[in-house]
């Protein structure tokens, strides 16, 4: 299997919403709009192709020189296991550099995965929750 990585690849809003049902990440997918707005207002998106299939996806939003937020990281069921998450996660860091970290909030289920990528957990974090 060969598994390709881009940066100069927007995916559509509808491979989009086929990889996040696919995979384990709750999106709200019955919204097309909410998830196009979503990737027309990230400035750093990572994408995983097997051949013209997305397989994973690493989606940000950053300043490039301080901070970013990995706010999603998705990749299919089927190909999950396989370092593509792991992938994803490197090739964002390299392209930010050394001078900026890099922070997502885990859903319960992949909790343990990230301190196996190499990830740091804290625990000095707060939110305000979203109302929808």
């Amino acid at each position: 299997m060969s598994i390709t990585y881009q940066f100069d690849v927007l995916p559509n809003t509808e491979a989009i919403i086929d990889l996040y049902n696919s995979s384990t990440i709750v999106r709200p997918t019955n919204d097309k709009d909410r998830i196009s707005n979503m990737y027309a207002n990230s400035n750093l998106v990572a994408t995983a192709w097997h051949g013209d299939l997305l397989v994973g996806v690493a989606r940000s939003l950053t300043d490039f020189s301080y901070s970013c937020y990995l706010s999603d990281l998705a990749v299919r069921k089927e190909y999950q296991h396989q370092g593509i998450g792991k992938q994803l996660v490197w090739l964002t860091k390299q392209k930010l550099g050394d001078q900026c970290m890099l922070l997502l909030l885990a859903a319960p289920a992949a909790i343990d995965y990230y301190p196996k990528i190499g990830m740091d957990k804290v625990d000095s974090g707060f939110i305000i929750k979203r109302e929808q």
